[in-house]
């Protein structure tokens, strides 16, 4: 049995460091496995659920897409799309609402933090977040859904409209299970918490220069002096050593604890290290920039593939619901 799987990542900005290696390795070792039908979208609708600029919005999409084709998503091997461009799941979404409270929604620890962080964007397309995000799973009967730890309160409100849709209904939706790649949790370079497109100065874009890495990992916060306590900023420097320079990382933590590291030495090896790393990626992204009439072809097609799956759902939705 071939199992199914969803994901996407917001449209709000290109893709930094932390998608890459967080998220994007992950999928592209998915869809090389003949194991798994892989979907992978650019989460547009759910972009306009926080504040947003609508002509960020416009280019910033069709970026990440870039971004996915460029990185190593293969529309040969994957359905790639945007999420707007599948209407459905935003009717399928409404329906499978009619299954949650509102006290369930407001409950998630997720919709709170979002609360406190936007206190004058309190909407119902924010409440509704996590029932878009079951729409997208279910529409297309995902059982597997590549996310961090920290979605799965949201996983659990889809398994549980999974079940109520099933009992009532009759569906045949599969309970999603969160599927973990071996993609790395990438920290912040400023120390706190993960890389984020929200939080200025934590990340390293993918597209960014040899001169803007080297200044961003440089402005990673160390000690003035080696050896001691280690601190987020050291943590974070220490984690991308091992990732992209293990063997010289040693010697730098050799240096750090008997306190003859040059905090400059290990940045300056790393940003290096980093640069040389996304050198493919941004050759073939500028490459593929080029190319309007491949990006427009790869998208309408994406779109064609996935709604013949997810009309299929609606319907069968529609009619076991009594509107047919």
């Amino acid at each position: 049995m071939i199992n199914r799987v969803l994901a996407g990542i917001r449209a709000t900005g290109r893709l930094h460091l932390g998608n890459y290696l967080g998220a994007i390795k992950g999928m592209i070792e998915l869809q090389n496995n003949s194991e798994y039908e892989t979907l992978y979208m650019v989460a547009d609708t759910h972009a306009i659920t926080t504040p947003y600029n609508v002509e960020g919005l416009k280019t910033g999409r069709r970026e990440v897409f870039i971004d996915y084709l460029s990185a190593g998503l293969d529309p040969e091997k994957s359905i790639l799309f945007l999420q707007s461009d599948i209407g459905e799941q935003v009717e399928i979404a409404f329906y499978l609402s009619s299954v949650v409270s509102i006290a369930r929604m407001q409950h998630l620890p997720t919709y709170k933090d979002k609360v406190t962080q936007y206190p004058n964007s309190n909407t119902m397309a924010l409440l509704n977040y996590p029932i878009l995000m079951a729409a997208d799973i279910l529409a297309y009967k995902a059982s597997l859904v590549p996310v961090g730890v920290d979605q799965e309160p949201h996983l659990e409100v889809a398994r549980e409209i999974a079940r109520k849709m099933n009992q009532t209904y009759g569906m045949d939706f599969p309970e999603p299970k969160r599927f973990a790649t071996q993609g790395e949790y990438i920290p912040s370079l400023t120390g706190e918490g993960k890389m984020s497109k929200t939080v200025s100065g934590s990340y390293i874009n993918l597209t960014d220069s040899k001169e803007e890495i080297q200044k961003k990992v440089r402005s990673i916060p160390t000690a003035t002096e080696a050896g001691g306590e280690i601190t987020g900023g050291l943590k974070t420097l220490f984690m991308l050593g091992r990732i992209f320079i293990p063997d010289e990382t040693i010697r730098f933590k050799e240096d750090f604890m008997n306190g003859t590291l040059r905090f400059v030495d290990f940045k300056d090896a790393l940003s290096e290290a980093i640069a040389k790393d996304l050198e493919p990626f941004q050759e073939k992204r500028a490459q593929i920039s080029r190319d309007t009439e491949y990006v427009d072809r790869v998208i309408k097609e994406g779109a064609e593939k996935a709604r013949v799956i997810v009309k299929k759902t609606l319907h069968e939705l529609k009619s076991k619901m009594g509107l047919t």
